[in-house]
């Protein structure tokens, strides 16, 4: 039986400036000079276990493991016996004897990853729940740093749905020194009020900007950063059916990127042109999201290697 304990990733909230910062760094790290130079994770078992559909994250979460030396086992949402009505205690108690770390997009909140993380002997990576999608907005971090060199003075503008995406961003960037962030959310679809109120402390704490407002007026004249997600996030659905309408505005123009020439334009992906996004601004010359998408991997590498070694970075 394994002893030794180990981090976990499961809420950004639950980490330090500091380990942030460095999660960033390794992360760009890695984006740099790639997984040939070290494989720390050699002869460790890590667990893909997956309830929902997954492009990036997943594919980002077992290349790195994989890149970095480690053998992974996959699990699909009917594979395991909690189907059966086996516990998420027992399930836990078992993986966590047989596995150095898993990796957990969930259907709900995040207390499956606690109950999961509470034998501490196994790594619990939170690859997206309902409230929270941390390792995103740690590829997000990594690509603005990779992009811009720092954080000093970047002011990024957010549209659409005050989803897992945006929560995460809330709850990381505040915490850079010299950061502005602007929310524009549809009226009922905001970021959740807990959320807002602790990335509003850590803007507090850090001389940092961060602002929510449910219309596009009165906006700053100059933005870095135009980021924009799907208007429904995996697994979700909205009971008004007549909510795109009241998204129309939030979606993100070639007339609207125009405004802010100097802005690059960052989206999470899967996208859905001429909904959220105008293709022409997607796929032009200024949209850097597919460096963000491949970025996701190079994050992976970083949040792996901080939970399953720690002290090595």
């Amino acid at each position: 039986m394994k002893i030794s304990k180990r981090r976990h990733l499961i809420s950004l909230s639950d980490m330090s400036d500091d380990e942030m910062a460095q999660l960033v760094k390794c992360g760009l790290w890695y984006a740099q000079n790639g997984t040939a130079a070290k494989k720390p994770l050699s002869g460790l078992l890590i667990g893909i276990y997956f309830l929902k559909t997954s492009t990036r994250t997943r594919t980002s979460f077992s290349s790195a493991a994989l890149r970095l030396g480690a053998q992974i086992i996959s699990y699909g949402s009917s594979d395991l016996q909690e189907n059966t009505g086996e516990t998420m205690e027992d399930t836990g108690r078992v993986l966590s004897r047989m596995l150095d770390g898993i990796v957990m997009r969930t259907a709900g909140c995040e207390s499956r990853l606690r109950t999961f993380a509470s034998f501490n002997s196994m790594s619990v990576v939170n690859a997206m729940t309902a409230n929270e999608h941390p390792t995103q907005a740690l590829a997000d971090l990594t690509t603005m740093v990779q992009h811009f060199g720092d954080f000093k003075g970047l002011r990024v503008l957010y549209l659409g749905e005050g989803n897992n995406t945006a929560a995460a961003l809330a709850l990381s960037l505040p915490r850079f020194a010299g950061t502005e962030l602007y929310f524009c959310t549809p009226r009922g679809y905001g970021i959740p009020a807990e959320t807002m109120e602790a990335a509003r402390q850590y803007a507090k704490k850090h001389g940092t900007n961060v602002t929510e407002q449910h219309d596009l007026k009165n906006l700053p004249g100059e933005f870095d950063v135009i980021y924009t997600t799907r208007w429904e996030t995996t697994g979700t659905s909205k009971s008004d059916p007549h909510w795109k309408d009241i998204f129309k505005p939030f979606k993100v123009t070639q007339s609207l990127i125009d405004r802010y020439p100097s802005a690059i334009f960052m989206h999470d992906l899967p996208a859905h042109r001429e909904e959220e996004v105008d293709a022409s601004v997607l796929d032009g010359n200024r949209s850097i999201a597919f460096t963000q998408a491949e970025n996701k991997m190079h994050s992976a590498c970083a949040v792996l290697e901080w939970c399953l070694k720690p002290g090595s970075i």
